[in-house]
């Protein structure tokens, strides 16, 4: 079994909902989740938006290979009603993206692990560091706590439900 975290993120519509739907889905689906972070509100990152981010984060274990894995969590995005557009960030009702898989490295077309930008985005290293404060990048070489602290993303990254 690989341990996998994944961040979710909803600015449509039923926000806290909409990820709730996901959680469901990715463990009748994917595999056993073993930790889920508080929900948290953000800014969107990237794009401009009237729609702030309910975002979180999860450790679940699988037996599922990497690219298969992506293909499950897009047909997920894909059912709760994404659609890519390929034009860049945008607003959405669900956006799941694969963190880590293990301590694997991997730089395919379709997939780098682990997750290239997160180190650059408080609204995915405050919740993970919330579930996996001690895990270590095994590109960078630190924890998600010490990556947190020296993340330069000032964005406001709020609890949204209580410890």
């Amino acid at each position: 079994m690989n341990l996998i975290y994944l961040s979710l993120g909803s600015n449509l519509g039923r926000r806290q909902q909409h990820i709730e739907e996901a959680l469901k889905l990715i463990q009748n689906r994917i595999g056993g989740i073993e930790h889920v972070s508080r929900f948290y509100e953000s800014e969107p990152w990237g794009f401009s938006s009237a729609y702030n981010f309910c975002n979180c984060c999860l450790a679940l274990r699988t037996t599922i290979d990497p690219l298969p894995l992506m293909d499950r969590l897009l047909e997920i995005e894909h059912e709760m009603g994404r659609r890519r557009d390929g034009m860049g960030y945008s607003d959405r009702v669900i956006d799941i993206d694969m963190l880590f898989y293990g301590d694997m490295q991997m730089d395919h077309p379709r997939l780098k692990l682990p997750h290239p930008s997160m180190g650059d985005r408080r609204f995915v290293l405050a919740p993970l560091a919330e579930i996996a404060p001690q895990f270590i990048h095994p590109v960078v070489g630190i924890s998600i706590t010490q990556m947190l602290q020296a993340c330069t993303d000032q964005s406001d990254v709020v609890p949204l439900t209580p410890e």
